[in-house]
């Protein structure tokens, strides 16, 4: 972290929420955490009757400054933006301009969960997804009989509308949701930023990207990232990267209670939609109304001066005016989402340079994604169910299951009401699987697919639609990769010392080891700041932990800012170790977000070797390599035997170290095998087949 200096404080404080090269994070709400981003959060961006906190723009801003110094300040953008916005002006106001015309951007919405059903949070179903397309249009386009209208005498109509994508990148028709399994519960923002934007973005464009997910730890409502002002000497000229532009908003904030058909999963006060209507505004241009500094400027003329942010429905006077009460239903404040129902005409201006002028926005005006290409009948699309969410065996999550998962959604006309798929594991022998049911068109179904090996590489192609012929070959295949997990390493003790040696920024540390039900026994954290950087370091932290045999155990360290406790000005780490300081179980220092260890206590014996289902064999049929996997908590096995179908004995081998738990069985026929693994007194038979 850097040291902040007056002066430098004092331009953050003026700055937009947050026009820059970077994320702008706009409506958050938590009532227990004391710091946002590494900073303290400041008492008024506290509401008073709920402790919910709506926005940190001082405490974020001061965050991306420290993380990229060449951000542009709100008097750059401004200086860019104003005469545009006055061109502008004059030209509406002009008898002989033109009549305007409707922009429709398209919506691709990534719907990032951890494997749960859809309906199941945080993987909301398409009805709450269109709903806040419905909600996006009824606010922007000011539409008569809907919230979105008001009588305002600058109340006005945007002239943008949104449309779920109806193309994908591939060119294959889709309905505009993206449903990514990505094996996390919940994120850190900064963990959006670097993992789930990059690796799941369509081109920004063509599409309007928004990412509907669970927030850690904070109940962050959205955030968004500003437009461009290109041209400005000195700054990037991009607006951020391409890879992470868009729309954050948690999944219960995404979309609107008024269609609720029972299976939306919305909070009880901010489920109007308008989290998204405020944060796409941020996309578009627009800063909060207050200015984000008392009675500040938010470039909008018809909009009154705020003292401050708003929350709740209130009423009360602007900054110059006696008689003229502040604008709480602007969409830009924090007032409930029942209360907003206004954009002005100034807003519309700043919004319409955006749109004209700035990157990846001006493209989305010409983009033919929303616009349906020709479907066929029968056209069934594959996608292969989360590929590595046991990569990292935990406790609480059990050896993934030897058969894997597809995903298949009817993209045609047609009912779709049988799917044929062939697959193949490493290559493997072909199989054949039909799936029969009935699903509507951009409905989908979750199939598993039967004897498949435990780890290798998966294809799966469509054989037929309907039982007929697929006539849509490019969306019929799919590939994945499934690796062996790690499973935790056991301790024949159970007294440990856990050590912490923190840095200056011990408000950004937490901890906590969990049992295998997942009964937090220990934990820490945050901790005081000691931000000023100037040694000493804090105290060393020391606790000496007892914890059960045949148990289970994972031990996370997390770090708010995603710099773990190594880089701060001081050499912070941890570690756990045996009580004598002979064995380490874990250490660390520059873990980023989290870093987490499961481990076992005097568990997994060896009498439970015959009987284990961590013991497999892999790839499985094999046409060359084969692979025994014993987890590490048994150890080597002594030795291994190979017999044919016939009995007869054809390998035998001691086993000394890990490499001879790798076979090369190029010198067998094809055909099936019997190994027999021998640890001590205890035997495990296994069946391969060689082809």
């Amino acid at each position: 972290m850097k040291v902040v200096t007056p002066d430098f404080l004092h331009k953050i404080i003026v700055v937009i929420c947050i026009f820059a090269l970077g994320n702008t994070y706009s409506q958050i709400k938590n009532s227990t955490n004391k710091t946002l981003f590494g900073k303290t959060i400041a008492a008024k961006s506290k509401n008073p009757n709920n402790g919910i906190i709506r926005c940190a723009t001082v405490e974020y801003e001061q965050y991306l400054q420290e993380k990229n110094p060449k951000r542009m300040t709100n008097a750059q953008f401004e200086t860019w933006l104003a005469p545009l916005v006055k061109k502008q002006t004059a030209a509406r106001t002009s008898s002989k301009t033109a009549a305007s015309s409707v922009i429709t951007i398209p919506v691709v919405v990534h719907v990032i969960h951890s494997g749960q059903a859809i309906g199941t949070a945080p993987n909301i179903t398409d009805a709450q997804v269109q709903s806040q397309i419905t909600v996006l249009n009824q606010d922007y386009r000011k539409m008569l009989g809907t919230p979105g209208y008001n009588t305002n005498p600058v109340g006005a109509d945007v002239e943008i509308e949104f449309v779920l994508a109806k193309v994908d990148p591939n060119g294959n028709p889709t309905n505009g949701i993206d449903r990514v399994n990505m094996c996390q519960s919940s994120w850190y923002p900064e963990e959006i930023e670097a993992t789930v934007k990059p690796s799941t973005i369509w081109d920004p464009t063509q599409y309007l990207n928004m990412w509907t997910v669970k927030f850690t730890p904070l109940d962050l409502l959205g955030y968004a990232q500003p437009p461009n002002a290109s041209g400005l000497p000195g700054l990037s000229s991009n607006g951020g990267d391409a890879n992470t532009d868009g729309v954050v908003s948690g999944y219960s904030y995404f979309g609107s209670i008024a269609f609720n058909d029972s299976n939306f999963l919305l909070d009880t006060t901010y489920n109007k939609g308008r989290t998204m209507t405020h944060e796409v505004g941020h996309w578009l241009g627009l800063r909060h109304i207050w200015g984000d500094t008392a009675c500040g400027d938010d470039y909008c003329a018809d909009t009154p001066v705020h003292h401050d942010l708003n929350y709740g429905c209130p009423t009360k006077p602007s900054c110059n005016s006696a008689t003229i009460n502040e604008m709480v239903e602007n969409y830009m404040d924090y007032t409930d989402d029942a209360c907003m129902n206004i954009f002005t005409q100034n807003q519309k201006d700043r919004i319409s340079v955006i749109i004209n002028n700035a990157a990846r926005r001006s493209s989305l005006k010409t983009s033919i994604k929303g616009t349906a290409i020709p479907l066929f009948a029968n056209d069934a699309e594959i996608k292969i169910e989360a590929k590595d969410c046991n990569t990292n065996y935990a406790c609480s999550t059990p050896p993934p299951p030897s058969n894997k998962q597809i995903n298949i959604y009817n993209r045609g006309t047609s009912t779709l009401t049988s799917v044929t798929v062939n697959y193949t594991i490493n290559g493997g022998a072909n199989q054949s699987q039909t799936w029969n049911g009935s699903l509507a068109q951009n409905q989908s179904a979750t199939v598993t697919l039967l004897n498949t090996a435990l780890y290798g590489i998966l294809n799966v192609a469509v054989v037929s639609t309907n039982g007929v012929t697929d006539q849509r070959t490019s969306n019929n295949t799919s590939t994945a990769t499934f690796t062996a997990p790690i499973t935790p390493t056991n301790y024949n003790f159970n007294t440990f010392t856990f050590r912490l040696q923190q840095d200056f920024w011990g408000d950004e540390t937490t901890w906590e080891l969990k049992d295998g039900s997942g009964v937090v026994k220990y934990s820490g954290g945050p901790y005081s700041g000691n931000h000023s950087e100037i040694l000493p370091l804090p105290a060393v932290i020391t606790e000496n932990w007892t914890l059960a045999d045949n148990q289970c155990y994972t031990f996370t360290i997390n770090d708010s800012q995603g710099d773990g406790i190594c880089c701060d000005g001081g050499n912070g780490n941890y570690d756990i170790k045996s009580t004598n300081g002979l064995t380490t179980v874990l250490s660390g220092s520059n873990f980023g977000y989290r870093e987490s260890k499961s481990f076992t206590i005097n568990t997994l014996a060896t009498k439970e070797f015959e009987t284990s289902t961590d013991i497999y064999l892999y790839p499985n049929p094999t046409k060359g390599t084969l692979n025994i996997q014993v987890p590490t908590a048994f150890g080597l096995p002594n030795s291994y035997t190979i017999n044919n179908a016939l009995g007869q004995k054809i390998i035998q081998k001691q086993i000394s170290k890990e490499a001879d738990l790798t076979i090369n069985t190029s010198a067998l026929s094809n055909g099936i095998y019997f190994i027999t693994l021998v640890k001590e007194n205890q035997k495990r038979t296994l069946r391969f087949i060689k082809e």
